[in-house]
């Protein structure tokens, strides 16, 4: 998996895996939006680790062990290089005007005024990441600066997220807040027939359901059975067929569970290939529902093997600024996702607060319990969304 659709879609089913295991009832976020925030961490901890190798090679003293984990970090580090150039690509390429869908990844720097940070580092941000600096006043007006913030995130994704850093979780200690935000609204190529919508059973289990407003229509959608894993999926397709929303659905009411062990990010990419899926005509229900959720993703990513993402040899982040040792204070991410006859409209949010270390026929496809969805970018391969419902 080295092109950035098959990383994200590999990040992002590694981190659902973690999330499932903690977290009841819905799920939804965005692996794209993630991804980007740890790609500006990991920019500076290039330098953080050029920078801590210099230092080592030229002391003679240091232990050769703590040299070679240096040197181990820097080449690991590097590899990551080319996946930026890609992933700056991807942004001009989905940047591109079109009436068919709206779809935005923003990038953005709130820094403390009276803070050096490196040029390099703003340098390297802003190519890769199109992420430009703001000063702002943490040290005399930390929570004006807090609302500053949430209202420059609830501008960018159409007032849905909103208060992606609660009261509090800023403080005059913060020098540094790293923001992304990914929103994508669009139409099915197909719309549903308002009039054919219908109140029906979703089972949460066996023995539980809610009434939801059932979507239905009749067509051909690429569809294909998983035998292994007695499940199928639907790709839906948005105008233009730029992007699409895949559903993953269990034979069983409560088969989600069972087959999640099963999935991997690769089987993922291979079953909603074109070659994999085939043009079926298909009975199509889908619930309307609406998804909004949060995540503080520090301790999260850590599990995950991602704490170098917060922590290069420490915690520090050296490569932002030659004076002063900043951490990793909040990794914060929230999501919005309505689907509705007309389409979808989703967005997420991801923030990360620094602060100073002191501180054949026709098919049935009836989606009337827990399913797995995803929205993936065609050309990309890469799933800008992900999510499972499971609680109407």
């Amino acid at each position: 998996m080295d092109s950035p659709g098959a990383a994200y879609t590999q990040f992002g089913f590694s981190l659902f895996q973690k999330l499932n295991k903690i977290q009841d009832g819905n799920i939804f976020f965005s692996p794209v939006g993630i991804s980007a925030a740890i790609g500006m961490l990991i920019l500076e901890a290039r330098e953080a680790a050029s920078m801590l190798f210099s230092e080592k090679d030229a002391e003679g003293s240091k232990v050769k062990t703590e040299e070679k984990m240096v040197r181990r970090q820097i080449d690991k580090i590097d590899k990551t290089e080319e996946i930026h150039h890609q992933f700056q690509e991807f942004l001009d390429e989905i940047g591109k005007p079109t009436s068919d869908f709206e779809l935005k990844i923003t990038n953005k720097l709130f820094g403390e005024k009276t803070y050096l940070f490196l040029q390099k580092y703003l340098d390297y941000v802003e190519k890769y990441c199109h992420a430009s600096l703001e000063p702002v006043d943490f040290v005399n007006a930390a929570d004006e600066t807090r609302k500053k913030i949430n209202s420059w995130v609830e501008s960018q994704t159409n007032e849905k997220i909103k208060d992606l850093f609660p009261d509090g979780s800023l403080n005059s200690f913060t020098k540094l807040v790293l923001v992304n935000i990914v929103y994508f609204k669009g139409q099915w190529d197909r719309e549903f027939k308002k009039e054919n919508t219908k109140e029906e059973e979703f089972w949460l289990n066996k023995s539980t359901s809610k009434s939801v407003p059932m979507m239905t229509q009749c067509h051909s959608f690429s569809f294909t059975f998983l035998e292994d894993l007695q499940a199928q999926i639907l790709g839906i397709p948005y105008k233009n067929n730029d992007l699409s929303m895949f559903v993953l659905l269990p034979n069983d009411i409560d088969g989600l569970d069972k087959i999640i062990d099963q999935i991997t990010p690769e089987k993922l990419i291979e079953w909603t290939s074109p070659g994999h899926m085939k043009e079926r005509t298909v009975i199509l229900h889908l619930p309307r529902f609406e998804v909004e959720d949060g995540y503080d993703l520090e301790a999260v990513l850590s599990a995950m093997g991602l704490g170098e993402a917060f922590s290069v040899c420490g915690a520090d982040y050296p490569g932002m600024s030659s004076h002063s040792r900043l951490h990793a204070q909040k990794f914060l991410h929230r999501s919005f996702v309505v689907v509705t006859e007309e389409g979808t409209e989703s967005s997420a949010a991801t923030g990360v607060g620094f602060a100073l270390t002191s501180a054949p026929g026709c098919e049935h496809f009836h989606c009337n319990h827990p399913f797995l969805f995803f929205i993936k970018h065609q050309e990309s391969n890469s799933i800008l969304f992900f999510g499972r419902f499971s609680s109407p």
